[in-house]
C-alpha cells in the first residue's frame, strides 16, 4: 500500500514583506537609533519612533492622494527623515524612488518624467540643486521639504513642510496588507553608458536581500553594532543598509550633509561607529585626513568599500596605521546590489599576505546568488580561477528586465548579463578583470586596465590612475595611464614601478599627467570622458618610447 503524500505544514503564506522589517525593528530593537549627524553633534531618534513618524508621513501621503503603486520621488542626503520615507512609502503600498542628487539635469528630468513621481520628498539645503530642473517636471503634484530652505524656488506646485504634515497626524495609519512581490523601491542606474534605466525592487526581494547581508559570510551586523552609511541612500538603497538594521537592530549613523571625509573621521570619533560602508575614493579621503592630522579609528570592528576595485595600497594601509580591516564586495542596480564579499576562509591566518590576497578579490559569492561565467559563445567556463569570461547572475533578487524596456541583449536564457569580465575559482571566489567595455584588447589580447590601476596606486607617487584604451596601428588598442601625482616623477619612472609585476608588453607606453580622475555621481572613474578628453585632443600624451 502506496504511503501518503506528504505536504507542507509551513506557513508559506507569509508575507515577507518591508512592513515585516519595520514592524520587527520598531517592537524588538525599539531602543535601537538613527542618528544624524548634525556637524557638530547629533540627533537620536529611536527605531520606535521612526516606525511611528512613517506611519504619519503615511498617513500625510494618503491625503495628497498618494495610492497603492504610485512613486514617490526622495531628494535627499542620508539622514532620519529620508529613512522614514524609505519605510512610509513602501508600507503604505506605494513605490519610493530614490533621486541621485549628483546627476546632470537632463538625467534628474528623465528618471523623474520616466518614472511618473507624483511627489518628492527634498531635503531643504537641497532645493538650489532641485530649482533648476523644476519647469521641466511632467508628473510631480507637489513638493514636501525636510528642514529650512527657500522654497520659492519650487514654481508654482504645492509645498508642504515635512514637519508640519508629520505635526499634524497621528501614529496610527493603519499599514495594509501587500503582496510580497508587488514593487517596493525604485532605482536608476547611473547611466555611464546612455540614459540610466530604472530598476525596480520588489517586497520580496528587498526582504530577501536583507536577510542575506546579514550572515557571516557578509556583514554580520548585530544590534550590537553601529553603522555608519556613507554609501548614499539614493545609491541602490545604501547597499540594502536601512533594511538589514531593522531586521538586526543594527543602530544606523548616518552622516546628513556632512560627506566630507574630515567630517565622516569627526562622526566616527563621536559616535563610535563599528561598521562603516563607502566607495574607495571616500576610504582614500579618510587616510589624507589621517596623513594632516591624529584620527582614532579604533571602534571600527570592520568596513566594507564596493562600486570599484580597491587599490592593495589603500587596504594596506589602514590595516598598518589603524588596524582596520576593509573588505571589498561586488554588486549592481541590477543585483539590489550585492552579490559577494570578499570575506577570506576560516583557515586562513589574519594579518598574512595571503589573507591580503583573499581580500583583494571582488568577492565571494553570496547564498541566494548563482552565478556563472561564459565566453563569447555564450558557453560556461569552469569554475578553475583561470577560464575568463562574462559573468552572469541571477537569483531573487536580480532584476529580470528594465522598468520601461526590455533590453534582451543584457539577459540571457533567463541569467542577467553583468558586463563584467572575471574569472571564478573552486570554492566560490571571482575576481573582476574589467568591465567588458573598458578592457583593452591589444594584438589579440586582453590587458584588464582595473589592474593596471590597482598597480598604479601602490607607487608612492601615484595618488590616482585610469587606464584606458587609444587606438593604435600596429596593435589595434594600447592603454593609456592617466595619472594623478603626488610627488614629481616621469613615465619612465613609472613604466619601471609595473614592469614585472605584470607581463612587459602590458606596461603602457602612453601616459597624461591629470589632476583628478573624472567621476560619476556615485563615485567611480568616468572613463567615457577621459575617452572624449583624449579624442578632443585635450589629453597632454607623453610616451616612453617609440
Amino acid at each position: 500500500m502506496a504511503g501518503a503524500r506528504i505536504t507542507s505544514t509551513m506557513q508559506d503564506d507569509f508575507p515577507l514583506t518591508i512592513t515585516t522589517i519595520l514592524l520587527h525593528g520598531s517592537r524588538v530593537f525599539g531602543r535601537s537609533e538613527c542618528v544624524t549627524w548634525q556637524g557638530d553633534g547629533a540627533r537620536h531618534t529611536s527605531y520606535r519612533q521612526i516606525e511611528e513618524n512613517a506611519r504619519r508621513l503615511a498617513a500625510a501621503l494618503t491625503k495628497l492622494g498618494v495610492g497603492p503603486g504610485d512613486p514617490v520621488g526622495t531628494f535627499c542626503w542620508n539622514s532620519q527623515e529620508h529613512l522614514e520615507a524609505y519605510y512610509a512609502v513602501p508600507c503604505m503600498g506605494a513605490v519610493v524612488h530614490t533621486l541621485n542628487i549628483r546627476l546632470p539635469a537632463q538625467q534628474l528630468v528623465h528618471i523623474v518624467n520616466d518614472a511618473q513621481d507624483k511627489i518628492i520628498i527634498v531635503d531643504g539645503s537641497l532645493l538650489p540643486a532641485l530649482a533648476p530642473v523644476v519647469g521641466s517636471f511632467t508628473s510631480v503634484e507637489a513638493y514636501i521639504v525636510a528642514g529650512e530652505g527657500d522654497t520659492s524656488v519650487l514654481g508654482d506646485r504645492p509645498v508642504y513642510s515635512y514637519a508640519e504634515l508629520l505635526a499634524a497626524e497621528e501614529p496610527s495609519f493603519a499599514w495594509p496588507e501587500l503582496d510580497e512581490r508587488s514593487a517596493a523601491v525604485m532605482c536608476y542606474t547611473s547611466g555611464t553608458t546612455g540614459d540610466p534605466r530604472g530598476v525596480v525592487y520588489s517586497h520580496r526581494s528587498t526582504y530577501l536581500h536583507a536577510v542575506s547581508t546579514l550572515q557571516s559570510a557578509c556583514t554580520g551586523a548585530s544590534d550590537a553594532d553601529r553603522q555608519l552609511t556613507i554609501v548614499p541612500m539614493f545609491h541602490v538603497n545604501a547597499w540594502g543598509i536601512p533594511f538589514a538594521a531593522f531586521m538586526a537592530g543594527t543602530t544606523l549613523h548616518m552622516p546628513g550633509k556632512y560627506m566630507t571625509p574630515g567630517a565622516l573621521v569627526d562622526f566616527i570619533e563621536a559616535e563610535h561607529s563599528t561598521l562603516a560602508s563607502g566607495v574607495p575614493t571616500i576610504w582614500a579621503g579618510i587616510l589624507q585626513v589621517g596623513a594632516q592630522r591624529e584620527i582614532n579609528l579604533s571602534s571600527l570592528r570592520f568596513g566594507t568599500s564596493g562600486g570599484a576595485a580597491m587599490p592593495r595600497s589603500l587596504m594596506e594601509a589602514f590595516q598598518k596605521q589603524y588596524g582596520v580591516t576593509i573588505i571589498q564586495g561586488w554588486g549592481m542596480t541590477e543585483t539590489s546590489p550585492v552579490g559577494g564579499l570578499a570575506r577570506p576562509p576560516a583557515d586562513i591566518e589574519p594579518g598574512t599576505v595571503e589573507e591580503m590576497d583573499y581580500r583583494m578579490k571582488s568577492g565571494r559569492l553570496l547564498a541566494g546568488v548563482q552565478m556563472r561565467i561564459v565566453d563569447p559563445e555564450g558557453n560556461e567556463l569552469p569554475w578553475d580561477g583561470e577560464s575568463t569570461g562574462e559573468i552572469e547572475v541571477r537569483g531573487p533578487w536580480i532584476t529580470a528586465s528594465y522598468f520601461k524596456g526590455e533590453q534582451p541583449e543584457k539577459f540571457h536564457d533567463g541569467w542577467l548579463r553583468t558586463g563584467d569580465i572575471g574569472t571564478m575559482d573552486d570554492e566560490g571566489y571571482f575576481q573582476i578583470s574589467d568591465r567588458l567595455k573598458d578592457v583593452i584588447k591589444s594584438g589579440g589580447e586582453w590587458i584588464s586596465s582595473v589592474e593596471l590601476e590597482n598597480l598604479l596606486t601602490g607607487s608612492p607617487h601615484v595618488v590616482e590612475a585610469a587606464v584606458i584604451g587609444i587606438p593604435d596601428d600596429k596593435w589595434t588598442e594600447r592603454p593609456l595611464a592617466c595619472v594623478v601625482v603626488s610627488q614629481d616623477t616621469d613615465p619612465v619612472a613609472l613604466a619601471e614601478f609595473l614592469d614585472g609585476k605584470v607581463a612587459h608588453w602590458q606596461v603602457p607606453e602612453n601616459w597624461a599627467f591629470i589632476e583628478e580622475v573624472p567621476k560619476t555621481t556615485v563615485g567611480k572613474f568616468d572613463k567615457k570622458v577621459l575617452r572624449a578628453r583624449f579624442k578632443a585632443g585635450e589629453l597632454d600624451v607623453k610616451r616612453t618610447h617609440d
